[in-house]
């Protein structure tokens, strides 16, 4: 069974302040720390997984800088076995669907039964790459996946909807699944696996090497236009009620009243 896997190289904003650039477009990263996006991760477990019941070969594939490597080898060492980087400025990378014809340029060509992306990115909070890619690559897809099983010549997956509904389909191979969080528990990468990765191949291409001309994926084909970024002024409305018990009971009685909430 032969898997390609789809991350992310995301900022971890949690602990650091965010600021934006003078231009108004990009955020000031030089404080963040990045890693894989939440949701790839999980798509990553569930590459291996498959590949530990069903054999065949897992292919990390991910857009963005050298310095994402270090991401990616650490899912070579979980048991993924080889990868591409694309690396290329000239897409316009804002765009899901200008990303989706890169990363489907990247697997045209290819022999693959599964595509597996992460539901959504913890950066942009997009869900749309994982579909558009299933569109680029003409294959079924289903997205917030939340359970796998394999079978022959198709696949049989639950979807999460809303109002904590389940859906349940099977679609016929090749696939595209956007995987959920919680489909699994991701697993810590071992010593010997992390210094295997090291030795597993890693195939950095650009849009010339992938034979996408630049024009159809970079800024005048998108038709998303980032106009600006700002941080939301927080205004406080709190009315702190002062007094003894009774008073304050009263208060709030009155309130409520004025607002129709009782």
């Amino acid at each position: 069974m032969k898997t390609l896997v789809c991350i992310k190289y995301v900022p971890d904003t949690s602990e650091a302040e965010v600021k934006v650039n003078p231009d108004g477009i990009t955020v000031d990263d030089s404080r963040f720390s990045f890693d894989i996006n939440d949701a790839d991760n999980y798509a990553v477990e569930e590459s291996v997984l498959l590949k530990e019941a069903h054999g065949g070969e897992v292919t990390v594939l991910s857009m963005g800088p050298k310095k994402s490597e270090v991401m990616i080898r650490m899912a070579l060492a979980k048991g993924c076995d080889k990868a591409v980087r694309v690396e290329d400025d000239r897409v316009a990378g804002h765009d899901p669907l200008m990303v989706a014809k890169t990363l489907a340029g990247a697997i045209k060509g290819q022999e693959f039964d599964l595509v597996l992306t992460g539901c959504m990115a913890s950066d942009d909070w997009h869900m749309s790459t994982g579909v558009a890619l299933a569109e680029e690559l003409g294959v079924n897809h289903a997205s917030m996946v939340n359970y796998v099983e394999v079978m022959d010549g198709k696949v049989k997956v639950h979807r999460e909807l809303e109002g904590g509904l389940l859906e349940a389909v099977e679609l016929e191979l090749p696939a595209v699944l956007t995987i959920q969080t919680g489909i699994n528990e991701p697993r810590y990468a071992p010593i010997r696996g992390i210094r295997q990765a090291q030795k597993k191949e890693l195939n950095v291409v650009s849009l010339d090497d992938l034979g996408i001309d630049p024009e159809t994926v970079g800024m005048d084909a998108s038709q998303v236009v980032l106009e600006k970024l700002y941080i939301p002024e927080v205004e406080s409305t709190a009315e702190f009620i002062e007094g003894e018990p009774e008073e304050k009971a009263e208060k709030l009685a009155s309130i409520l009243q004025k607002g129709g909430l009782v």
